[in-house]
């Protein structure tokens, strides 16, 4: 493959990558922002104080946005790495229920996702990249 090519392959890949990790997390801001009252309960079932969801809104949602649009993207990308590993044990250690496995072992991949974005930045085709260039 010739080096122009595999250039706009590792863009075209980490923005493809950028775009499917925050995915979830921008249709998951928009659940919570709809049964706010139910995602508050949940979080202080699992001993995790409400007063904390509109920081997980806005990390989810305004994080998201920016690790889409390439702008502060290593930024946001170790916030969210922080984030699923907190999430992880926080609300998903119960190891006997297989569910909760998965969970745990998806929060860990998608952290690790998430290093790897922080670690090799957002690409060519990013804000980050447009205002670097000015």
């Amino acid at each position: 493959m010739s080096r122009p090519a595999e250039a706009a392959l590792r863009v075209a890949g980490l923005l493809a990558g950028g775009l499917l990790l925050v995915f979830i997390f921008l249709h998951e801001s928009i659940g919570l922002i709809g049964n706010y009252a139910g995602a508050a309960a949940y979080m202080q079932k699992s001993g995790v104080p409400s007063l904390l969801l509109p920081a997980v809104i806005a990390l989810q949602l305004g994080g998201g946005l920016s690790v889409a649009a390439g702008f502060m993207s290593r930024f946001a990308a170790v916030l969210f790495a922080a984030f699923c590993l907190s999430t992880a044990i926080l609300f998903h250690r119960q190891f006997a229920d297989q569910n909760q496995l998965l969970h745990f072992q998806k929060d860990l991949a998608i952290a690790g996702g998430f290093i790897v974005l922080a670690c090799c930045g957002p690409g060519n085709w990013s804000i980050d990249r447009y205002l670097r260039g000015r």
